[in-house]
């Protein structure tokens, strides 16, 4: 596909494309814990980053519309590397460890940031880190931190914000507009907020959109 405007990624065609694409195979074929242990780069990627706990691994699962492709876990940081899926040979998804906890030693966070920070400045095919915000709480000094190495990195990001189910109509709007405000002072940043729930499915398909807009053509 073309890359389109966004409020055209609304529109039924790419809504269907992206519901097409994730619903072919998609398997899991590599994990790094270190740096150096990447998987050689053929496909163009998105990556999935947030604060422990922010519901990357269930996002993940329900874009594909898989209960366990990708694990989760009520223990914030059990993430402890990077994991890569192939969708379709189309395109990888990457679940990148949780940022922001604070109850394991300073050293294993040094080494998780190190890791991702490093993914995040040197991978070619990185095409978009969806970046994911707990709708319930905003924006966190953490994640304004990673914006702004986003930005230094040229690394185009779109805010996602997770379990919207749990807000109301009102107070997610409101959350939506502020974040997009806060997000046009980055110029790295995606000017669209996208709200989704990974148990509703609310804004699911639309993401699909948004995200195999960045795949290779069918072969």
């Amino acid at each position: 596909m073309e890359p389109l405007d966004p409020e055209d990624y609304e529109k039924p065609e790419p809504i269907e494309h992206g519901r097409l694409l994730f619903a072919r195979e998609c398997q899991f074929f590599w994990a790094a814990a270190k740096q150096g242990d990447l998987p050689p780069a053929s496909l163009p990627e998105v990556a999935f980053a947030g604060r422990s706990n922010v519901g990357k691994s269930s996002l993940v699962n329900a874009l594909t519309g898989r209960n366990t492709l990708a694990r989760t876990s009520q223990t914030p940081g059990r993430t402890q590397q990077l994991n890569f899926f192939n969708l379709a040979d189309r395109l990888t998804l990457v679940d990148l460890p949780g940022y922001g906890y604070a109850k394991v030693s300073k050293s294993k966070v040094k080494d998780w940031t190190d890791l991702v920070f490093s993914y995040l400045q040197g991978r070619v095919p990185l095409a978009r880190l969806c970046v994911l915000i707990d709708s319930r709480h905003g924006l966190k000094e953490s994640d304004l931190v990673l914006m702004k190495l986003l930005d230094r990195a040229a690394v185009t990001f779109q805010i996602v914000l997770t379990k919207a189910d749990k807000m109301p109509a009102g107070a997610l709007e409101k959350m939506k507009a502020d974040i997009l405000a806060e997000s046009r002072s980055h110029v790295a940043a995606y000017p669209y907020v996208l709200a989704t729930s990974s148990q509703t499915g609310m804004g699911v398909p639309l993401l699909r959109s948004f995200l195999g807009g960045l795949a290779l053509p069918p072969a």
